[in-house]
C-alpha cells in the first residue's frame, strides 16, 4: 500500500508541475523539464533506496525471480539488504545471493558439498 501511495504522490507532482507550470502560466518547456526531473529522481529514490525499505518496514511490493535449476530454500533481512538462499541440485551448492538496493552491490556466498534437503550422500554398497 506504501508503495502504490508513494508512486501516487510522485504522479500527483509531475502533473501538479505541468499544470501548474505548463497550463496555469502558459511556460510549457520549464514545465515538462520540472516533470520530467521530478519523475527520474522520483524513480530513481524508489529503486535505489526507498523499495526494500517500504517492503520490510511497510509492507510495500517487491517481485524477485528465482533462476531455473535452482530450488529456493529461504530468504532473511541484513539490515535493509534481502538475503536469499537458494539449492543447486547439480552441483550441490547452496547460494547466498544478496539483493541489494538498485541491484548495484550484491554479495554472493557458495557453500559446497551442500546438503540442506535432508539428502544424504550415496553410500558405496558392501559386497
Amino acid at each position: 500500500m506504501v508503495t502504490y501511495l508513494y508512486w501516487f504522490i510522485v504522479l500527483a507532482l509531475v502533473c501538479g508541475a505541468l499544470f501548474g507550470i505548463g497550463v496555469r502560466l502558459g511556460k510549457w518547456q520549464p514545465a515538462v523539464i520540472l516533470a520530467v526531473v521530478i519523475a527520474v529522481v522520483g524513480s530513481a529514490a524508489y529503486y535505489f533506496w526507498l523499495q526494500q525499505i517500504f517492503v520490510k518496514r511497510y509492507g510495500g511490493v517487491m517481485s524477485i525471480t528465482i533462476p531455473q535449476g535452482l530450488q529456493h530454500i529461504g530468504a532473511t533481512w541484513k539490515g535493509d539488504n534481502l538475503w536469499i538462499e537458494d539449492y543447486n541440485p547439480k552441483t550441490n551448492e547452496c547460494i547466498f545471493r544478496e539483493y541489494s538496493r538498485g541491484d548495484l552491490l550484491q554479495g554472493r556466498v557458495v557453500l559446497k558439498n551442500c546438503h540442506p534437503l535432508g539428502v544424504s550422500r550415496p553410500t558405496p554398497e558392501a559386497n
